[in-house]
C-alpha cells in the first residue's frame, strides 16, 4: 500500500471513531453504528428497533434526525471529515467524477473488508461536498463529487445513458456514447454509466444487462461474444481456450461442453471439421450438397464449376475436392457442358 493510501486508511477509520464519540446519547450511537454497519454487519431497521424495543418508524425518525445533527457539524469540521473528503474528491476526479461507493472503497484501501466499505459510506453520507445515491433495483450505492451532481440530476443523467444505449439497440463504445450525450468528457459517462445496475459493460463496451454481448450469462453467450469479436470463423478448441484466457466470471469449462453448446444454438453454424461461424454472417445449416442446391436454386440456371466451388467456399470451409465429389456423385446435380452443372429436373420439380 503506498503511503498515501495508508494515510488516508487511518484518516478514515479515526475520523468514523471521533464523530461516533461525538453522539452523546448510547441508544443514538448504537443506531447510527448498526444502520451503516459501522463495527458489525449492517442492520434493518427492523433489527433495530427489535433490539432496542422501539417501532422501525421510530428508529428511522432517530436515524434521520442524528445524521441532520451530524451533517451539520460536519461542515464545521474542517479537521475531520471534511480532511477525508478532500481525499475522496480527489480520488472521484480521477474517476470522472462518480463512481460505486465499492469503486472508491478500492481506490482508498488496497484490501478493502466490510468495515472498510461501511466507513467511506458513512463518511460520504456527511460530507458537505458530496452526493449520496442510495442503492435501489435501478442504481448502485454511488458517490458524486456536488458540485457537478445533486442526486436528482445524478438520477436524470443515469437514466440518459440507459435510455441512450436502448434506443440504439446494440452496445456501444464509451467514445460513441460520449458522441450522443452533452457531457465534457467520456470518463465522465462511464462513470455515470457504472452508476446504473441496468447496464453491463464488456472490453468498454456498454449496453443493456440482458444483451449477452456485454452480459454472458452462460457459456453459449460467451461462445458468441468470443465469436463475434475474433469475427471468423474458430475451431471449437480455440473458442475453448479463448473463453479460459477471457475476463469472464466462470470461464473454466470444458472442451467437450463447449462443443455440446455449439451443437445445440441455432446462432451457431458448422462450416467444416469442428469449426463454427455465427449464422448472422451469412453462413447457413446444411451438408455440401445442400449448399449446392442453394446456390444453384438462388441462381435459377447453370453455373461453371469453378464458380459453384468459390460460391461454397464462402459458406463451408471444406476441401475443394469434397464440393467437386459431391457435383459428381449426387443425382440431384447435373453436367449440361463441359464443367458447368445445373440441378436435375427431378430436383428443379421438388
Amino acid at each position: 500500500m503506498s503511503e498515501t493510501a495508508q494515510e488516508t486508511t487511518v484518516n478514515t477509520s479515526s475520523a468514523v471513531e471521533r464523530v461516533i464519540a461525538s453522539i452523546e446519547r448510547e441508544r443514538e450511537r448504537e443506531i447510527i453504528s448498526r444502520r451503516f454497519g459501522l463495527s458489525d454487519r449492517k442492520e434493518t431497521l427492523e433489527q433495530i428497533g427489535d433490539l432496542l424495543g422501539i417501532t422501525r418508524e421510530r428508529v428511522r425518525q432517530l436515524e434521520k434526525a442524528i445524521l441532520i445533527r451530524l451533517k451539520l457539524a460536519a461542515e464545521k469540521d474542517a479537521d475531520n471529515v471534511q480532511a477525508i473528503e478532500k481525499h475522496f474528491i480527489r480520488h472521484l476526479h480521477e474517476m470522472g467524477g462518480a463512481a460505486r461507493v465499492s469503486d472508491l472503497t478500492k481506490r482508498i484501501h488496497s484490501t478493502p473488508g466490510e468495515r472498510d466499505h461501511a466507513h467511506v459510506a458513512f463518511i460520504a453520507e456527511l460530507a458537505p461536498n458530496l452526493t449520496v445515491l442510495n442503492e435501489n433495483d435501478h442504481y448502485h450505492h454511488a458517490v458524486a463529487i456536488k458540485d457537478r451532481h445533486d442526486e436528482k440530476k445524478l438520477k436524470s443523467d443515469i437514466d440518459s445513458i440507459v435510455k441512450t444505449i436502448k434506443e440504439h439497440g446494440q452496445p456501444l463504445s464509451i467514445t460513441d456514447l460520449h458522441g450522443k450525450l452533452t457531457h465534457e468528457h467520456p470518463d465522465q459517462v462511464r462513470a455515470i454509466a457504472s452508476l446504473s445496475k441496468n447496464l453491463s459493460s464488456l472490453k468498454d463496451q456498454w449496453g443493456l444487462n440482458k444483451w449477452p454481448t456485454v452480459n454472458p450469462k452462460n457459456i453459449r453467450d460467451k461462445i458468441y461474444v468470443i465469436l463475434q469479436d475474433n469475427g471468423k470463423p474458430m475451431h471449437f478448441s480455440e473458442i475453448a481456450k479463448s473463453i479460459k484466457d477471457s475476463d469472464f466470471r466462470r470461464k473454466n469449462v470444458t472442451t467437450q461442453a463447449i462443443h455440446n453448446e455449439l451443437i445445440k444454438d441455432k446462432r451457431f453454424v458448422l462450416i467444416g471439421r469442428g469449426i463454427y461461424a455465427l449464422n448472422e454472417w451469412g453462413y447457413s445449416k446444411g451438408t455440401v450438397s445442400d449448399i449446392i442446391r442453394d446456390i444453384l436454386k438462388k441462381e435459377g440456371g447453370p453455373l461453371t464449376r469453378d464458380e459453384i466451388v468459390r460460391r461454397v467456399l464462402k459458406h463451408r470451409q471444406v476441401k475443394e475436392t469434397t464440393i467437386l465429389l459431391n457435383l459428381q456423385s449426387k443425382p440431384e446435380f447435373k453436367r449440361v457442358a463441359k464443367a458447368t452443372y445445373a440441378l436435375s429436373p427431378e430436383t428443379v420439380k421438388k
